[in-house]
């Protein structure tokens, strides 16, 4: 009797948590669409100067909003095409011993001020732009995914690669088949902290000329218009807020059925 009530509070507690998860995931794009419309309402309705209507209007808003949603969306897809890759390879037995040198350097990466990252690359390339801002964002974005693509590999419970190979899989069917669909979630935790990461890092690009909303956010402060400073941080906060839910849908939704 005392287990089957124990059982039955455990299914409740599940269930709840399942249902607070579910509410969350519809709350929360729902908030920050009712945040930033009342932001963009609130910036359209007050009296503009020629400077403020110039930066805040539907053309130049949508604008940067898309370069920053530009570089977001490369950042990921270099920390996708190198991380996983990578960090599959070094939980391999002919591989580990380079492991640790591997997170060391992407340790550095993501420990070093975004800022400073980005002007070192400036100044190594000579260049100023997109990919200018793209590839040491990435490398500040890569740790997550790295680490996290490791800890999935690792955690997946010896005996199942033991059945893999007694049933006949070769070491490639047994990662294709057991290793990765067990790691999808720490791998999909990993991107969601990319995702943010590379959101933030995206409003310095103005310094090295790659767009985005931190040239409102830049333009507000130096010209003394709160106007334009609240719009931009504010568009770039629902950004953050809004990557960090997709990133929260993908790890419902791509995860193992029997882990979910």
């Amino acid at each position: 009797m005392t287990a089957a009530v124990r059982q039955g509070a455990s299914l409740d507690v599940e269930s709840g948590s399942n249902r607070s998860e579910r509410l969350r995931l519809f709350l929360e794009p729902a908030i920050v669409l009712a945040l930033i419309s009342g932001v963009l309402l609130w910036a359209f309705t007050r009296e503009l100067d020629d400077i403020e209507a110039r930066n805040i209007n539907v053309p130049v808003l949508a604008s940067l909003t898309w370069e920053h949603i530009q570089i977001t969306a490369m950042v990921v897809v270099i920390v996708l095409l190198v991380a996983v890759p990578l960090g599959v390879m070094v939980t391999r037995p002919w591989a580990k011993f380079i492991a640790p040198v591997v997170l060391v350097i992407a340790n550095i990466g993501q420990a070093a001020p975004a800022l400073g990252v980005l002007v070192l690359f400036f100044l190594w390339t000579e260049q100023t732009g997109f990919w200018v801002v793209v590839f040491p964002t990435a490398l500040y974005a890569l740790l997550p995914v790295l680490r996290n693509t490791m800890i999935g590999i690792q955690q997946v419970d010896s005996s199942l690669l033991e059945a893999g190979r007694g049933v006949g899989m070769s070491p490639f069917t047994v990662l294709r088949r057991i290793e990765l669909p067990l790691a999808i979630p720490f791998v999909l935790a990993g991107l969601r902290t990319s995702l943010v990461l590379a959101v933030g890092v995206a409003t310095l690009a103005f310094f090295v000329g790659g767009g985005g909303l931190g040239e409102l956010i830049d333009s507000g402060y130096k010209l003394g218009r709160p106007s334009m400073l609240v719009v931009g941080a504010a568009l770039a906060m629902a950004l953050a807020l809004l990557v960090d839910w997709l990133g929260g849908l993908a790890e419902r939704l791509l995860g193992p059925k029997g882990l979910r």
